[in-house]
């Protein structure tokens, strides 16, 4: 089981859906497949379930099926994480759904870690109980593998989601904050690895399971925005120029040609384009792109560019497993 998170300090820029149709192309690729909404915003949830269904997951008047419910016990300290729940999608893709109200785990989490260097076993329970959720999911899907999505911040839900997942994937859009996202995750992450790997050493609890927090970078991919104006393509290369230098300097800590662009970036696991009006009907069919029909109004052009999305989306899931693959030759 290979878990990936996938995390930008900025929002917007089609994450939750990068995450969303990579997913299903993984599944149609006969794959078990589990996704995990770790962002308190749900978009990942809302854009996989219709609200009805939402409503049921969120109930008021008794434990959410979400992963607010899976850690509610900790949230009350009252017990141990409870088994969460997987709503299914297809037979090889599910979902652990997200919940507006795990923000209010936030508190919890930011008080574990520095009780963890007191060797606070309640601590490390809290600290974990992400973690420990995810393998247990993943285990009763027998998922081959887990996309994370998180939100766009440095808090202590993102701090525990992150050391949680083997991996990372930064998608970037070519603007200023998106590097400058970049040159935030890279010094943060580090902090986080390495203060997770003194905690450590002062588990006082061998029994308990934990993760290891290595959490290895494995690449990004570059989210095109819809460009018009002369002035805008202009804008874009500017920053597009800049994200290899960028990502190397402040997620690797090394330093590439400064003339390299992102076609030859081993670091860029792919280009995708807007989407443009093909998302709104994915949204209204409640599908991916690259499974809409003529019956969800994707006629001629659009069916073609729907076509086109999917091939770019398998050579993109292909690419992240390589990159996964070669990491762990290393």
């Amino acid at each position: 089981m290979k878990s990936i998170a996938f995390f930008n300090n900025k929002g917007g820029i089609g994450k939750t859906s990068l995450v969303y149709h990579l997913g299903w192309s993984f599944a149609d690729e006969g794959r078990r497949v589990l996704l995990v909404d770790l962002d308190p915003q749900s978009n990942l949830t809302a854009m996989c379930v219709g609200e009805e269904r939402l409503e049921a997951l969120w109930p008021e008047d008794r434990p959410r099926r979400t992963v607010r419910g899976a850690v509610q016990p900790l949230v009350d300290a009252l017990g141990d994480i409870e088994e969460a729940h997987l709503e299914p999608l297809s037979n090889r893709l599910s979902l652990v759904p997200g919940d507006i109200r795990l923000a209010d785990f936030e508190q919890r989490l930011s008080d574990a870690w520095p009780r963890c260097m007191d060797r606070d076993p309640a601590a490390f329970r809290v600290f974990s109980s992400i973690y420990r959720m995810i393998r247990a999911a993943a285990e009763a899907h027998e998922a081959e593998l887990v996309l994370i999505d998180v939100g766009p911040n440095l808090g202590a839900i993102n701090r525990a989601s992150l050391l949680a997942a083997e991996y990372v994937t930064v998608p970037l859009a070519a603007d200023l904050f998106s590097l400058q996202g970049l040159r935030n995750l890279g010094p943060t992450l580090e902090q986080w690895r390495e203060g997770w790997a003194e905690r450590l050493q002062k588990n006082p609890s061998p029994q308990l399971l934990l993760p290891t927090g290595a959490t290895t970078p494995i690449g990004y991919v570059v989210m095109q925005p819809a460009l018009h104006a002369g002035q805008a393509t202009r804008a874009h290369e500017r920053w597009l120029r800049q994200i290899p230098s960028v990502y190397s300097r402040q997620i690797l800590g090394r330093e590439v040609p400064p003339d390299l662009g992102v076609s030859d970036d081993p670091a860029c696991l792919g280009v995708l384009r807007h989407y443009r009006s093909l998302m709104p009907l994915a949204q209204a069919a409640r599908k991916p792109i690259f499974k809409l029909t003529t019956a969800d109004g994707a006629m001629g052009a659009h069916s073609q560019a729907a076509r086109e999305v999917g091939r770019e989306i398998r050579a993109l899931g292909a690419r992240l497993l390589e990159a996964i693959e070669l990491t762990e030759k290393l």
